[in-house]
Order: C-alpha cells, then sequence, then structure tokens
C-alpha cells in the first residue's frame, strides 16, 4: 500500500474521529467548558451596548439608605420612589429582578407601588417558577404508580399583575457554569422569559411592519395575528402567536427574511429589529450567552445614586436613564456581600477573588445579545461536521510531508490558521467554532498516528530490507544492519565453525554450450536445491561463485549440535542432487560435498565503499581443498576428523591421512556415507573391510592390503576409494620405499 495513501486514510480517521466527538456530550462538555472558555477570553472584554442598565441592589446603597442587604427586606414604597425617578428621567422599561408574590407589611406601600407602576405604564416584573410533583395510579388497584413533574410560575399579588406591563420568569441552569438560558420554557408550557418578553415589547414599534411583510408571505396567517395599538397590547398573547406561527412554519423566517431584504420603506435599524425579532422566534429555545466581560460589564449604577433627587453628584444626570431599559435587581460588588444574598452565577468571566455575575446582570446580558442579535451561535451541526472532518484529512495531507521541520512548520500554520479563524469568527460575528476538538485533540491523535504510521513503515522497511539482504547475509548480520540503519556497526567475530564446500563438475563444459539464459536458469534451479537443506539446517550461505557454493554453522562454542547439522545438511544436498540430476529437464550436474570444522573469523572484508560478509581463516581453504580430493577418490561427500568425531548418528568411512595442496599439516579424512540407521548390509560392509584394508596400508602390509581393496572392488567396481588405494599398494609393492615410511597420501593439485 502505497505511502500516501496511507497518511489519507489516517486523515480520514482523524476526521471521523473529530466528527464522532463532536457529537457525543461528551465532546459537547469539552467546547462548552473549555472552547467557550479560551474564545472569551481571548476576545477580551467588550463595551456593553448603552440602551441597557443595571440599578444595582448592593452593600453601598444598603448602607447609604441604612437598611439590611436582603432585597425582601427594603421598603416597597422604595421602589414606588425608585419607578417615579426612573420614569421621569425617562426610562423605557423598567425591570424588577424582585419577586412580588405576597403582601407587604406595610398596607400603604404596596399601594403607592402599585400606583406607581400603573402610572409608569412599563413595568416588566419576574416571577418565580416552581415544579409539582404528582403522582396518580393506572389502575383501580394502585399498583402502577406514575409521577407528573409540572413547572409553572407563582401567581404574582393580582393587584400588582394588573398594574404591570408584563411579567415572566429567568430560570437559569443548575450547571458548573452558567453558558445559557431559555428564551422559551419548553418544561413550563413554553412560556417565554424576561429577555423575550422586554424584547418583545421594544420591538412593538416595528410590529405593523413586521405583519405586513408577513402578508406578503403568508396573508391567512397575518390577519390571525393580534393587532390593537402598543399599549393595549397583550404581550403574553402575541408573543405565543408568533412563538406558535414560526414553530408551525419553519420555512416562514428565510421567507421574511427575503422580503425584508427586499423591502426598501424601511431604515436601518427598523431592518435590524425586525431581523433580530425574526430570530427570536425562529431560532433555537435555548441561546448561548454572549458576556460582554466580568461583573458590571453592563453600566451599573448603586440603586441609592438612582434614587438620589440629584444624580449630578454621582457624575450621573436623568439623561442617562432617557430611552433605557433598566433591571433593578441585587448585583454584589464583592465577595463579602455576595456570600449574604446568593444570586450569583458561575461564568466564563468569574474573577480570580470569587465574584461572580449575578441574576439581574445576566438577565440584562440576555437582552442586550437580543437587541444586538449577536448572541454566541455555534456553528451548525452539518458545518462543524464538516469542518473536523476537513481538518482531520488536512492534518493527514501534512503529515505526508517528510521533512521534520517542514511538518513542524506546516502544523504550526494550519494551527495558526484555525485558531486564528475561530477567533476572528467569533469577535466579529460571535460564531462559535469547535477548539478544543481540532486543537486539543485531533492534533495530537494525528501526530501520535503518524508516528504509529512512521513506526509502521519503518517496520515494513526494516523487513524488507532483512528479506533483500537476508538473500546475502546472515540474519545477525542483516539485524545489526537493520538497526544500524545500514551504517557498518557490526564486528568481526571469532568462533567455531563448521565450513561447507561445494563444486559441480563439467560446469565449465556446460557453460560454453548453453546461451546465458538458460545457463542462468539452470544455476537458479540447482543452487536452489542446494539452498534448501542449508537452510532448513540452520545454516548461513556465505558464498557463491559460478559453481561453487560455501555454507558456514557458527557457534561461540564448539557444540555437537552444530557439527550435526552441518552433516545432515551435506546429506539431504546430496539427496537433493540426486533428485535434481535424475529429473531429466536439464543436463546433471554432480556435485562433490566437503566439510571441515574449526576456528574462524566472520565479518566483514573490503575497503572504501564495497565489503563483503565472509568467512575468514584457514578452515575455509581447507574445506576447498577437502572438497577438491573427491576428484581423486571418487566420492561425492569428504568431512573431516574434526567434523564427524563423536557423532555415532552417521556411517562414515575411514580415509586415512591426506596433505593437501599448498598445506603443512595433513588432514584426516571420511567419507560421510549415511544416515547409521539407515545404513545397508552393503554399505556396512564395505565400511569394515576397507577399515582392515587402510590398516594394512598403514602396516605396510602391502600385499594384505592389495588382496582386501580387490575384495571390495569384485563387489563393488565404482568404488573410488578402493581403486585409489589399491594402485598406491601396487607402487609400493613394484618400489618397496627405503627408510621412513609415512602413510599419508599426499594431493598434488586442487
Amino acid at each position: 500500500m502505497a505511502i500516501w495513501f496511507k497518511h489519507l486514510c489516517l486523515g480520514v480517521i482523524i476526521g471521523l474521529m473529530g466528527m464522532l466527538i463532536h457529537v457525543s456530550p461528551a465532546g459537547h462538555w469539552l467546547e462548552e467548558k473549555f472552547g467557550l472558555y479560551w474564545l472569551f477570553h481571548l476576545r477580551g472584554a467588550v463595551t456593553a451596548p448603552e440602551k441597557i442598565m443595571v440599578v444595582a441592589i448592593d452593600q453601598y446603597s444598603a448602607a447609604k439608605l441604612d437598611l439590611p442587604l436582603t432585597p425582601r427586606s427594603w421598603p416597597r414604597d422604595l421602589h414606588a420612589q425608585l419607578i417615579e425617578r426612573l420614569t421621569q428621567a425617562g426610562a423605557r422599561i423598567i425591570v424588577f429582578d424582585l419577586i412580588f408574590d405576597k403582601p407587604g407589611d406595610i398596607v400603604a406601600h404596596d399601594e403607592r407601588l402599585i400606583a406607581s407602576m400603573e402610572k409608569a405604564g412599563n413595568i416588566v416584573l419576574v416571577e418565580r417558577l416552581v415544579h409539582d410533583d404528582s403522582a396518580f395510579y393506572a389502575d383501580s388497584q394502585a399498583l402502577d404508580e406514575h409521577r407528573i413533574t409540572k413547572e409553572g410560575p407563582i401567581q404574582l399579588l393580582p393587584a400588582v399583575a394588573q398594574a404591570i406591563r408584563a411579567h415572566a420568569p429567568f430560570p437559569l441552569p443548575k450547571s458548573e457554569r452558567v453558558n445559557h438560558y431559555w428564551v422559551f420554557k419548553t418544561d413550563a408550557g413554553d412560556i417565554p422569559t424576561i429577555p423575550a418578553v422586554v424584547f418583545q415589547i421594544i420591538a412593538l414599534p416595528v410590529y405593523d411592519d413586521l405583519i405586513r411583510l408577513l402578508r406578503n408571505v403568508d396573508p391567512a396567517h397575518a390577519a390571525a395575528l393580534p393587532a390593537g395599538d402598543e399599549t393595549a397590547m397583550d404581550i403574553e398573547d402575541l408573543i405565543f402567536s408568533l412563538h406558535d406561527l414560526f414553530n408551525h412554519r419553519p420555512q416562514l423566517a428565510a421567507q421574511l427574511q427575503a422580503e425584508l431584504h427586499r423591502d426598501t420603506r424601511l431604515n436601518p435599524d427598523d431592518k435590524h429589529m425586525i431581523q433580530a425579532l425574526i430570530n427570536l422566534y425562529a431560532g433555537e429555545d435555548t441561546r448561548y450567552l454572549n458576556f460582554y466581560g466580568p461583573p458590571r460589564s453592563i453600566k451599573t449604577i448603586p440603586y441609592y445614586q438612582a434614587l438620589q433627587g440629584s444624580l449630578s453628584g454621582a457624575g450621573i444626570t436623568d439623561g442617562d436613564f432617557k430611552d433605557k431599559v433598566v433591571f433593578v435587581g441585587f448585583s454584589a460588588a464583592n465577595q463579602p456581600e455576595q456570600d449574604v444574598v446568593r444570586d450569583d452565577y458561575h461564568t466564563v468571566f468569574s474573577n480570580p477573588n470569587g465574584l461572580y455575575i449575578s441574576g439581574v446582570e445576566i438577565a440584562a446580558t440576555a437582552l442586550a445579545n437580543l437587541l444586538e442579535n449577536k448572541p454566541v451561535r455555534p456553528l451548525s451541526r452539518i458545518g462543524s461536521l464538516g469542518l473536523l472532518f476537513v481538518f482531520g484529512f488536512g492534518l493527514g495531507v501534512i503529515f505526508l510531508i517528510r521533512h521534520k521541520p517542514g511538518v513542524a512548520m506546516a502544523c504550526a500554520v494550519l494551527i495558526f490558521l484555525y485558531a486564528g479563524g475561530a477567533f476572528y469568527y467569533f469577535k466579529d460575528a460571535s460564531i462559535w467554532l469547535p477548539l478544543v476538538i481540532p486543537l486539543g485533540l485531533q492534533i495530537p491523535a494525528a501526530f501520535f498516528g503518524a508516528i504509529l504510521l512512521k513506526y509502521y513503515e519503518a517496520k515494513l522497511d526494516r523487513q524488507q530490507l532483512k528479506e533483500a539482504f537476508g538473500y546475502f547475509l546472515p540474519e545477525r548480520v542483516v539485524n545489526d544492519i537493520v538497526k544500524n540503519a545500514g551504517a557498518m556497526a557490526f564486528s568481526n567475530q571469532l568462533v567455531y565453525g563448521a565450513c561447507l564446500a561445494t563444486d559441480a563438475e563439467k560446469y565449465t563444459a556446460l557453460a560454453e554450450k548453453l546461451e546465458p539464459q538458460q545457463l542462468a536458469q539452470l544455476m537458479n534451479d540447482y543452487y536452489a536445491a542446494l539452498f534448501e537443506p542449508v537452510r532448513r539446517h540452520q545454516g548461513i550461505v556465505s558464498d557463491v561463485v559460478g559453481d561453487a557454493m560455501l555454507a558456514i554453522w557458527s557457534k561461540t562454542s564448539a557444540k555437537t549440535d552444530l557439527r550435526k547439522e552441518a552433516c545432515h545438511a551435506c546429506l539431504d544436498i546430496a539427496a537433493a542432487i540426486d533428485s535434481f540430476n535424475h529429473a531429466g529437464t536439464h543436463q546433471p550436474l554432480p556435485t562433490r560435498i566437503g566439510l571441515h570444522f574449526g576456528e574462524m573469523l566472520l565479518g566483514n572484508i573490503g575497503a572504501l565503499h564495497h565489503y563483503e560478509y565472509r568467512a575468514i581463516g584457514d578452515i575455509v581453504n581447507t574445506t576447498n581443498r577437502i572438497q577438491g580430493v573427491n576428484k581423486y577418490l571418487g566420492t561425492r561427500i569428504l568431512v573431516s576428523s574434526e567434523v564427524i568425531t563423536g557423532l555415532n548418528e552417521f556411517l562414515a568411512r575411514p580415509l586415512g591421512d591426506f596433505l593437501l595442496t599448498g598445506k603443512s599439516t595433513p588432514v584426516n579424512l571420511f567419507e560421510l556415507m549415511t544416515h547409521s540407521g539407515s545404513a545397508s548390509e552393503r554399505q556396512l560392509w564395505l565400511c569394515e573391510n576397507f577399515s582392515r584394508a587402510l590398516n594394512a596400508y598403514q602396516r605396510q602390509q602391502w600385499s594384505e592390503a592389495c588382496e582386501i581393496f580387490n575384495e571390495i572392488l569384485d563387489v563393488m567396481p565404482e568404488d573410488g576409494p578402493a581403486r585409489f588405494f589399491l594402485v598406491a599398494c601396487q607402487q609400493y609393492q613394484s618400489a618397496v620405499p627405503t627408510g621412513p615410511w609415512d602413510p599419508v597420501m599426499r594431493i598434488s593439485n586442487k
């Protein structure tokens, strides 16, 4: 399989891994907890809309007004005074994050508060949601119990409910960190929350324009919507009607947006308001909060300063409240007062000193997001999945680069581009791209995947290298080469070894007759027959020259099993060559074999840029000379006494001492005939009688020796050693040697 294809597969796997993690709850949790956090902090604090303000019930105001910190203990006529002051200053909507579901301690204070709310006509109250957990039984025996949990608001005081413009809850998730809020609370019957209600009130001036656009798209539904002037319109009824319309017609939002784009009668501000209104009803019921910064990033004024008759002393004028939406509620300025009234929530911008953002500021933030039409919007599911797949695939392509600095540079560029793009889209358009999965999971996974792939490729390369060099070098040497990446790191080694040499008869004459291609095919088949027994018996083919082969068995100690394996190989080679020669498909190649044992040096011999792995030492030359003696004796396998001594598994005929060409020390030779267990009577008779004849020869009993050799030749006329020694005995009979006599046979030629 091509390397590039493997890396593309790695890219596909990394891409699919990112997609799977993204759709899992764990992936969503990672992105919310870490990805969203870092995006907010990379962006930093931004300026909140000036149309939203918070009047904070805090410790500073409580001290100035000589009141306890808990908002529930504050007299209600004080809130009436605040409403009157804010109304006088021109506040557009006043939202109280205070609960008025029970009568106050002083009736007159309640009456003044209700009168102030009714006169202002722009008061919106937060109400609490409660859970009603009830049980019913599905059968008369009351065996099958079912439970129903309902969520709904606690009713305000009737007089208060009639005096205000609207009321709604503002529940927040009970989670480790608040990242989102509900625009419509599904569990409570799709009831709208404070941000949706207040925004709809603000958007009432463009409601008629929305209806006009809707008539162009769907006249029937436009006619069914509530109508009337802004002050008399039932906000709750209007919100439920619009929400139901957009829920049942998912395509309506796109149609209205197209119609809005074509409209030329509206100014940009009105178009923006209508677009935000469409997004309110057409979007998800759950929205992510686009926080502006740490606590009190939205302009916050202490309660007592807003209540003053003259605000100029605090650097605040009546004009600061004109046309503003003012949220009134508890908002701590430090942690100690926050700990007294627990209306705080951990967010991405919670201060290190422990100060969290208050609930009233989160409500103001949610409304500001709706007004700006800039909530944090996660990239669509399809868009995120596609982006993660492309990112993972790109990593697979990057790791195709073989140059390590190039890989590092490409990864750095990819990380910079992706992180920069995620930051840009978040800062400019509040679009939330996956961050943790690609940068924190896909990149490490791709890195380790590439390492594993490179390891696999290197392992495959080493295996291929071993297979390639294994045809020419021993496994130990190949392993040294592979481990050292081709360096000549292996050193020469002195070992005990058996050395086996072969030579084919009549090869030169045969090479003259055959075409090179034919000769090559013949020798390949021939060497296949030779090599297989060597391999099977743990030998190593050390050298091949023309028709000759040199094989070795080596160990650091002179163990019997090494010599035994070499002898088995000799007999198997002889059998394999016999089968090869009788196949009838090519010219026969009778082969002579010599085997010797002793110390030798294994190592690399050469210079400059060419080295060969060889067995070095006298044993190699001696083995070749032993193999050559076969020509004189008419034998096929000759072994030295160093090889055969102590090996009772084989039948070997002793041939005496031979002084080989160029040698000064004679070698005691044996003919390796067969395995002891498979020896025939004929072979046993031959060995016994030849030993008698050889003994007579060595005792200079020429007549006795000649008689036994003749006896052998009568039975086995083809026996070469008997004929060779018979000639020698006859020569000594005709010319008896004088002086000291040496029974060593001298071979003058190779």
